[in-house]
């Protein structure tokens, strides 16, 4: 019936865009091999622990179980300082794992350089008669150890002992100080 022109009719409203959708918090990355951060981290800490076990202390028992502590707790606190995501307890732990992994790398590095010295001046026996002044020339106990130090089979025993106690000393301390390096710095990004 009645048309109106083209010009009266008014447009619709182009349609707004969709509201955008809230921020989703940026995922937390896992510590573990697959996180760059956590391994440039771990190793940059196993180095500064490597260094602290290394440094001649006159505590010769307490200092190297403080400074395996430490580096787990340094690798936690430079971690979260340099990602700025706070640790679960666990996920310390896991830090400090990771540290003493590369700790107890570079320790088994030095230790071979060390054994590999010693074996072309003589062996494990003649290095402990000369540079162990607290053994007793004539103590019977003193010189069955020797004795089996001069043995191939000894030496193998005494390599993978001294392996596995470094194992789980280097793993082991630095995976506590981890743990309670994200206790202690929980509070620090909370």
């Amino acid at each position: 019936m009645f048309e109106t022109p083209a010009e009266a009719i008014p447009e619709a409203a182009p349609p707004e865009p969709p509201a955008a959708a809230p921020p989703v918090a940026a995922a937390i990355a896992e510590v573990n091999f697959s996180n760059p951060a956590a391994v440039r981290t771990s190793m940059l800490a196993s180095i500064i622990g490597f260094l602290l076990v290394s440094f001649p202390v006159p505590l010769p028992i307490i200092w190297p179980i403080l400074a395996l502590l430490l580096a787990g707790m340094l690798a936690v606190y430079i971690y979260q300082r340099r990602t700025g995501q706070s640790l679960s307890v666990s996920a310390g732990a896991r830090m400090g794992w990771l540290t003493g992994i590369f700790t107890f790398a570079i320790a088994t590095i030095f230790f071979t350089l060390f054994v590999y010295s010693v074996s072309t001046q003589g062996g494990l026996s003649n290095f402990y008669r000369e540079h162990l002044p607290g053994l007793k020339p004539g103590d019977p106990n003193v010189e069955k150890v020797l004795e089996y130090l001069q043995n191939p089979a000894g030496i193998v025993v005494f390599l993978f002992l001294s392996l596995a106690v470094s194992f789980v000393m280097f793993t082991l301390l630095p995976t506590l100080g981890g743990a309670l390096g994200a206790k202690m710095f929980e509070r620090d990004h909370a």
